[in-house]
């Protein structure tokens, strides 16, 4: 099953710029997470709000949320480098 959180990051395509979509959401989580299809209420704006809302929703899985975890951890050891 495709992660539906890495498809927003993304764009789609594993090859995306995928630094860019991680600036993007942290400008902007909401407007990029809508923009992927993802139903988010407009008064929920707060990260942990964010991720709370997709998984008690069931649009996301835990799995799905621990893989994005663990990427994001990846991500954030490469940006300390």
């Amino acid at each position: 099953m495709a992660n539906p959180l890495f498809n927003a990051l993304s764009g789609g395509s594993p090859a995306g710029n995928m630094m860019q979509m991680l600036s993007q959401l942290k400008q902007n989580p909401l407007a990029l997470l809508q923009k992927a299809g993802f139903n988010i209420p407009a008064n929920i704006n707060n990260p942990q709000q964010i991720i709370q809302h997709l998984t008690q929703t069931g649009q996301i899985n835990q799995n799905q949320l621990n893989q994005a975890q663990q990427m994001a951890q990846m991500f954030s050891s490469l940006n300390k480098q």
